[in-house]
């Protein structure tokens, strides 16, 4: 009788802290968005960027709640995906 050896292997993410998400979000705006989303974080400060030059800053009041809002969805997406509500 053969014995079969498999390996197997087990690739474990930790979950990502919503609360965590929000007071970044709050606090660095698309920076903070790293912690959840790279990819959404680099369009936000872009979009921050003109909108600030655009509007003299006074845009921002729109795009941060967009960003905190952003980030929430994507960590919530983020923990979906490996499993956890």
């Amino acid at each position: 009788m053969e014995t079969v050896n498999q390996k197997q292997t087990i690739i474990v993410k930790a979950e990502k802290s919503m609360g965590i998400t929000i007071l970044l979000t709050i606090l660095f705006g698309p920076l903070g968005m790293l912690y959840s989303t790279v990819t959404g974080a680099i369009v936000m400060i872009i979009v921050n960027v003109v909108v600030a030059i655009i509007t003299l800053g006074f845009g921002l009041f729109i795009t941060w709640p967009v960003c905190i809002i952003w980030g929430a969805v994507a960590t919530n997406k983020y923990n979906k995906n490996l499993g956890i509500s």
